[in-house]
């Protein structure tokens, strides 16, 4: 029986381009997409627990160390681009502007100080939940009772959003900001706290429908797509 369904892998930084593009990939493929996403961490471990993937997004450093160890096709991987760590409040929060709130460590330890819970990704396999650890260690704003952990940036996002506490603020990717209603882009993490992201794309080995996934990979790196990838919080590589 032929495989009728594409299967992805992806970090939740790519979710609103990926559910965005879906539609068109269908339509001009025939088939259909089931996409999973989440941490790197996860998705990585969901690889080698033997999920079905034919592409997968993961962060270029992560792809390269799979192609490495033939897990990913080396020749396919195409790179996305970069996305910023950045700052989340609710919508109708009594925030500063944009540039008074996280234009430098002072101004930004000073909104995390009047934060009542910080919501985050998993900080031990999400690109943005590590960082934004480290982050909040440096700026003395780790307290344990203050943070909002969660698997991914999509679910720390959309739990902050259900919880609609106007105190509140959010560290994750841009793009998981950016495609979660309710939530207010304060911008991207300031100096020297900035963190930039790599996003890449590849066909995994073995795939069930290569050439379906490699068109995938193509829809979501394609020049006519570049207003998209940048309305989603990618920046060119």
């Amino acid at each position: 029986m032929p495989h009728t369904t594409v299967h992805l892998l992806s970090a939740g930084a790519a979710k609103g381009l990926v559910l965005a593009l879906q539609p068109e990939f269908e339509r001009a493929s025939g088939l259909q997409l089931a996409s999973s996403f989440g941490a790197v961490g996860a998705m990585r471990e969901q690889l080698d627990a033997g999920a079905p993937c034919d592409a997968i997004v993961l962060t270029r450093a992560m792809l390269d160390d799979l192609a490495a160890a033939g897990r990913v096709d080396a020749g396919s991987v195409r790179d996305i681009g970069w996305v910023h760590t950045g700052v989340a409040v609710p919508q109708g929060a009594a925030a500063p502007t944009v540039a008074a709130t996280v234009t430098d460590a002072a101004a930004l330890r000073a909104l995390l100080q009047g934060a009542s819970a910080i919501y985050l990704p998993d900080p031990e396999r999400a690109t943005a939940g590590i960082h934004a650890l480290k982050v909040l260690r440096e700026l003395g704003q780790a307290q344990p009772e203050r943070l909002r952990p969660h698997p991914n940036g999509a679910a720390a996002m959309a739990a902050m959003a259900r919880a609609a506490d106007t105190s509140s603020v959010g560290i994750t990717q841009v793009s998981e900001i950016l495609y979660t209603p309710g939530l207010q882009l304060l911008g991207a993490l300031p100096p020297p706290f900035a963190l930039a992201t790599l996003y890449s794309a590849a066909v995994a080995r073995p795939a069930s429908l290569p050439a379906a996934a490699a068109s995938l990979l193509a829809l979501l790196c394609a020049p006519a797509q570049a207003a998209l990838r940048r309305q989603s919080g990618f920046e060119p590589h």
